[in-house]
């Protein structure tokens, strides 16, 4: 009896709460397997709610994975956000600290929205990309009011595509670190510092 009252009484999601639960559910998903192995009913099931009510928050598949891509990126970039008057030497190791928190805290995220480049979805790969832009434009952004740096990104235009580039390497190197790539968070903050350093310093 007391547990049938304890059913009766669960407390029900609110409409937040549970769209949260079912991006959380489709990010663990989609981060295990790839965007055409993943069903809608396995999302339903897991998450103890009717298909139907998974098509009324999200009408498509695709527009289910692009939600997941997009909350994982508006993650990304509010926990990378620059601090306006500090220079970018100072923000690089606090800003690289705040996301590979975020990479190790959300794997099955991170994981899922980098998966999205290779999803057959165009719009999908869209939402991707716009994000990925998204993130190169923030640092771009500090870099251009460095004083050590703005004047390097006035005088060599390459050092967008540098960005872009490095952008790349941080997925990679995070993606292997999240496989169980034996070095410590630290050690892989150092890396991506250097890396980027590296292609953005004035020429000696």
């Amino acid at each position: 009896m007391a547990a049938n009252q304890g059913e009766r009484t669960r407390r029900r999601l609110s409409t937040g709460e549970r769209r949260e639960q079912l991006l959380s559910v489709g990010a663990r998903l989609f981060s295990e397997s790839p965007y055409d192995e993943v069903w809608i009913e396995q999302v339903a099931e897991i998450a103890g709610v009717s298909r139907g009510l998974l098509y009324h928050y999200f009408p498509t598949k695709r527009d289910f994975f692009a939600a997941v891509v997009e909350r994982e990126s508006e993650r990304m970039l509010r926990m990378t956000a620059t601090v306006p008057g500090v220079p970018v030497r100072e923000q690089l190791t606090d800003g690289l600290d705040a996301y590979l928190e975020y990479v190790e805290t959300h794997a099955h995220g991170y994981r899922a929205f980098h998966r999205a480049d290779a999803a057959g979805d165009r719009s999908v790969r869209a939402v991707y990309r716009r994000a990925l832009a998204a993130q190169e434009r923030q640092i771009l952004a500090a870099l251009g009011v460095d004083p050590e740096f703005g004047p390097v990104f006035e005088e060599r235009p390459e050092v967008r595509l540098a960005v872009r580039g490095w952008l790349a390497f941080t997925t990679a190197v995070c993606l292997e670190w999240l496989r169980g790539e034996e070095l410590s968070r630290e050690q892989v903050r150092d890396l991506c510092a250097r890396a980027l350093l590296g292609v953005i310093a004035p020429a000696a």
